[in-house]
């Protein structure tokens, strides 16, 4: 089925762009979220002329992504957890635990735009990306201290 995509999708393509895909993911989730038209003459038409609107709000998206970028570039965030002898935590640390950590520090951050492979199992410092844009991805330090030790 060709449809136009109204945002960028990573898999997909880009907006404005006329992609053939399954029935099935057009009519039960690209159409119903609103992340593309059917590609029909009047839809097309209709979509030249919003393409220069939404290319205008991403725009302004970007570069609210970029200042933030500067602001959130290297901010270090330290997280206290209980610890066994070994040096391994009782649970992890993961990305909400981020995400609530920056969020105290001033920084509106959704643990879907944290970049963690996996979760922080044991005590150090790690480098975390996040992506607060397609091509915005600053990376941040996050350190696991045993809990009587936060400063």
């Amino acid at each position: 089925m060709k449809v136009i995509l109204t945002e960028t999708i990573e898999s997909v393509g880009g907006i404005g762009d006329e992609v053939n895909v399954a029935k099935g993911y057009a009519r039960n989730y690209l159409i119903p979220q609103k992340k593309a038209i059917v590609a029909t003459p009047k839809n097309r038409k209709v979509f030249e002329l919003r393409r220069v609107q939404l290319e205008q709000e991403l725009a302004k998206e970007q570069v609210k992504a970029e200042a933030m970028a500067k602001r959130i570039r290297g901010v270090v965030c330290t997280i206290a957890g209980k610890v066994s002898e070994e040096d391994r935590l009782y649970g992890s640390v993961s990305t909400r635990d981020i995400a609530e950590q920056l969020k105290a520090q001033g920084f509106d951050v959704d643990k879907g735009m944290i970049m963690l492979s996996e979760p922080i199992k044991t005590l150090g410092s790690y480098i975390v990306p996040i992506r607060l844009y397609s091509d915005v991805t600053p990376e941040i330090t996050v350190r696991v201290v045993p809990e009587q030790e936060t400063s």
